[in-house]
């Protein structure tokens, strides 16, 4: 439930996949939920010749209307494939053989499962009063008896969830400068 509800940032992994000549399409690690940041890395380990250069995420519709996908070039637009077995990523154009590229990313992973029970809960400790509360909400929906305290006990896991998921937010700040072209 809690990965439907947005971003839980201790769920937020670094990756890297080298992309191949002639290759369009990667799997993803497959935990992965989707990818939330992504740039092509070139000269990858130079420190004068490293550069990491943005790459656009487009639409499924997007990439089926690319007439030639099979042109090969530095890769400037990424669709992902969030599919159900294994999440994928197809770069456009094809990489070519000019240089080594490298897809960095951020991915959102699921959460892991506790194990049946035997391992210790995949979940920030500022999370811990909203997963017993939520505990509770969930095993009181199965006894007939706690029915009239349903309405109590998840407004409480409510606000545990907002408590915890307002601290677990980025806390840079960002500027959005519009792009004035052709306004006259």
């Amino acid at each position: 439930e809690w990965q439907n509800r947005g971003i839980n940032m201790w769920t937020i992994d670094e990756g890297t996949v080298d992309l191949v000549q002639g290759t369009a399409s990667y799997d993803l690690p497959a935990d992965t939920i989707d990818l939330l940041e992504h740039v092509i890395r070139t000269g990858s380990g130079n420190v004068s010749t490293q550069s990491d250069l943005s790459i656009s995420r487009i639409s499924v519709s997007t990439y089926a209307s690319i007439p030639n996908k099979l042109a090969q070039g530095r890769p400037i637009q990424i669709y992902i494939d969030r599919g159900q077995a294994n999440p994928s990523v197809t770069v456009w154009p094809v990489p070519d053989a000019s240089s080594t590229y490298i897809l960095k990313y951020y991915r959102m992973r699921r959460i892991q499962d506790a194990g049946s029970g035997t391992q210790d809960a995949d979940v920030n400790f500022r999370f811990l009063p909203c997963l017993v509360a939520g505990l509770a909400y969930y095993i009181a929906q199965k006894d007939p008896e706690l029915m009239p305290r349903i309405p109590m006990i998840q407004a409480e896991y409510e606000r545990q969830f907002e408590l915890a998921a307002g601290e677990d937010r980025e806390k840079a700040s960002i500027s959005l400068v519009p792009r004035m072209y052709g306004v006259r």
